[in-house]
């Protein structure tokens, strides 16, 4: 069922995902978008950074937590694309054998024009580690434009 502008209501939370991050995405990810040598070489990281061993890129966690967002929440909503981030922060790394999963809540919604809408969300990315710890990883706040039920109908 489609998710349209009307459907969402301040204070709604969604929670989902348990998506495994492995060692070979991580640095599959950064050879291509961010070589720095904590997302490259385990052994290295481990020697040379609070770390403890190789971490994702805060943009690769970025990326999973979209994926998410998409097979559990986008893939049904009438999404008119995204007019940014108001926040970005990532607040603990994510290693290979983590679990990631994602809570989102509607903070504020406008009625832009007849045919949209803009929706304001917080999504928190959570990592479960191998010992089942679990952290905030991610947060952010994304500023999506959806559109209106009415507007469709006519």
């Amino acid at each position: 069922m489609a998710i349209f502008y009307e459907d969402l209501t301040v204070g709604d939370v969604e929670e989902f995902g348990a998506y495994e991050v492995t060692e070979r995405e991580i640095v599959e990810f950064a050879s291509k978008y961010d070589p720095q040598f904590f997302h490259l070489d385990a052994e290295r990281a481990r020697e040379e950074t609070m770390y403890d061993g190789l971490i994702a890129s805060g943009w690769h966690t970025t990326a999973m937590t979209m994926r998410m967002l998409v097979d559990h929440h986008f893939s049904e909503a009438m999404s008119l694309g995204a007019k940014g981030l108001d926040r970005l922060r990532w607040r603990r790394p994510v290693q290979p054998g983590d679990t990631l999963s994602v809570r989102s809540e509607v903070l504020e919604k406008e009625a832009d024009r007849p045919d949209r809408g803009t929706v304001r969300t917080k999504t928190e990315t959570l990592r479960e580690s191998a010992d089942g710890e679990t952290e905030v990883a991610l947060e952010m706040t994304s500023v999506v434009m959806y559109a209106r039920r009415k507007a469709t109908e006519e």
